[in-house]
């Protein structure tokens, strides 16, 4: 029998933000057998919540920002992209998430879902989904594909997490918006689902409930709080999701056609109060998530290191913590999260990681920017 002795020795180096250096701080885990070292570099500096992140082949980057900016980072500068619908900037909502077309070098399609109100009803806002292209910095051919209902002046659970599969379709995460007693288990009603749709608009008649009388077709699935990780698993193709669970109970799960995730009815968490929500984690049609967390992270972002620039972490999943402020690793086996470890502590409020297209993982962390997970030879 083998025995490994890990040893973490973390040394930082803080530079005047002004002089436009990298904040870096290096890191290397050692085994008896190997060393693993990484430096993190701030690659795009001075963002307020960047939100989601989305790689073109130029190797340039466009960044949501929460408030309702979207940016376009290349060679070093920033530019504001124009042509954005409306967003409302509402407690967790406002420009979410953006995720490119799987055939972007064909047809240059971009998605992105923020929170809108599109029907002009000053009743608050719902989650959106639209798809546009981008020239000379600005968004064109904006198309609506999906916008939840009703509209609501509660600022909480958006979701919203975009992801394609590999066969095209394009998931969205839509949370309950705060009315966990009407949203979740009711699939005619939107909000606290999986939707799946194809990439033009259209609803797959595929999908489980789209021949239900009165169901929203594009519902893929339901009881779920509220997403704000979704990723593809490189090897299975199957969509895996995290969200937030009330105190206590955030989930990671894998998302089947037609399942029901149980929110409310069952949870590991319980109310913000400390009452009791359900004495219930578990119930026969109900599936169980994979992992959860007691006390709750907060999760946010997620990931799956794929490639060979981080042998060490290949296969493993990649989540955000907001509470905590650290970006956690999930080693995996046969589905089940076997070990957890705590990176890049201390720098802030994990919005979002990704595996860009170069191979290197990049992380986007409130009020700071976006820093680059970088191995050291």
């Amino acid at each position: 029998m083998k025995y490994f002795i890990v040893v973490l020795v973390v040394s930082a180096v803080f530079f005047n933000s002004c002089n436009k250096k990298p904040a870096e701080k290096i890191a290397e885990h050692i085994t008896n057998e190997q060393s693993f070292k990484y430096k993190v570099e701030t690659i795009v500096p001075d963002l307020e919540q960047p939100w989601g992140m989305a790689f073109l082949p130029d190797g340039s980057m466009l960044i949501t920002e929460k408030k309702g900016v979207l940016i376009h980072f290349k060679n070093g500068k920033k530019t504001i992209v124009d042509g954005l619908p409306k967003i409302e900037n509402n407690g967790q909502g406002g420009l979410l998430d953006i995720e490119l077309d799987p055939k972007y070098t064909e047809n240059g399609w971009i998605y992105f879902s923020y929170a809108a109100n599109t029907e002009n009803d000053n009743k608050g806002s719902n989650t959106a989904i639209s798809r546009a292209k981008l020239a000379n910095n600005k968004l064109v051919n904006l198309e609506l594909l999906y916008k939840a209902t009703p509209n609501t002046k509660n600022g909480a659970h958006y979701g919203s997490r975009l992801e394609f599969n590999k066969e095209g379709f394009l998931f969205f995460s839509i949370g309950d918006r705060g009315n966990n007693k009407e949203n979740p288990q009711d699939i005619t009603r939107d909000a606290g689902k999986i939707y799946r749709i194809n990439s033009n608009g259209t609803i797959p008649n595929s999908n489980p409930f789209y021949n239900v009388k009165d169901a929203k077709k594009a519902i893929f699935s339901y009881g779920n709080r509220n997403p704000q990780g979704m990723a593809l698993h490189p090897e299975t193709g199957e969509i895996w999701t995290h969200e937030h669970g009330p105190k206590g109970g955030d989930e990671i799960n894998i998302i089947k056609s037609g399942k029901n995730y149980g929110w409310p009815k069952v949870s590991y968490g319980i109310n913000y109060d400390d009452s009791i929500l359900t004495e219930k984690t578990s119930m026969p049609g109900m599936e169980n998530p994979i992992h959860y967390w007691v006390p709750s992270i907060a999760p946010s972002g997620m990931a799956f290191v794929t490639g060979n620039k981080y042998p060490e972490w290949k296969g493993n999943l990649l989540v955000g913590s907001l509470k905590f402020q650290y970006l956690n690793r999930c080693v995996l086996k046969n589905n089940k999260v076997v070990k957890e470890e705590k990176l890049l502590e201390g720098l802030g409020r994990v919005r979002n990681v990704k595996q860009a297209p170069d191979g290197f993982i990049y992380v986007a962390i409130e009020f700071k920017g976006i820093v680059r997970i970088t191995p050291i030879n």
